[in-house]
């Protein structure tokens, strides 16, 4: 019995659950997925030759205190399921992942996809708190000087 194909697999999945992709090349799909703290986490799902890799952006580098986000990157990598923490080389945070190719199925598209925007929503706003609490306070500030909305600085307001 033939493999099915994991890019099929990946594109029906990706139809059936209504996310916005678009093929980047024949091995390559970039995903917006839709969230509630981040609005969108941009994960691009790449297929290999032996496995398919996911890839999601969560923030740009830490403006401060880069060692406790790591520390709670690190804390966070022993119980997830599938993906982990990561940086690049320049110190922007993702999360990435691994899979076989025999193992993209349907099932497990849809474990370490919702896994990527569990993770990357539940921790963006402790990320940000950690790694940005100066430039929210800045921005805070700004918007009150200016009679600006700070509705979505809302949950940040005990830093001020």
């Amino acid at each position: 019995m033939a493999a099915i194909d994991p890019r099929i697999t990946i594109e029906e999945f990706l139809d059936s659950h209504d996310l916005e992709y678009e093929r980047k090349d024949a091995n390559t799909f970039l995903v917006s997925l839709p969230g509630e703290k981040k609005l969108q986490t941009h994960c691009a799902l790449i297929v290999g030759d032996h496995s398919l890799s996911i890839n999601a952006f969560v923030i740009r580098k830490p403006d401060d205190n880069a060692a406790g986000v790591h520390a709670y990157c690190m804390l966070k990598n022993a119980g997830m399921y599938g993906i982990a923490f990561a940086t690049n080389e320049l110190g922007d945070i993702f999360l990435v992942g691994r899979l076989p190719l025999f193992a993209v199925t349907d099932r497990e598209l849809d474990r370490l996809v919702g896994s990527v925007l569990q993770y990357s929503d539940s921790s963006f706003n402790p990320l940000l708190e950690l790694g940005f609490a100066n430039a929210i306070r800045r921005e805070w500030a700004w918007r009150v000087s200016r009679g600006e909305s700070l509705a979505n600085l809302d949950a940040f307001k005990h830093l001020v």
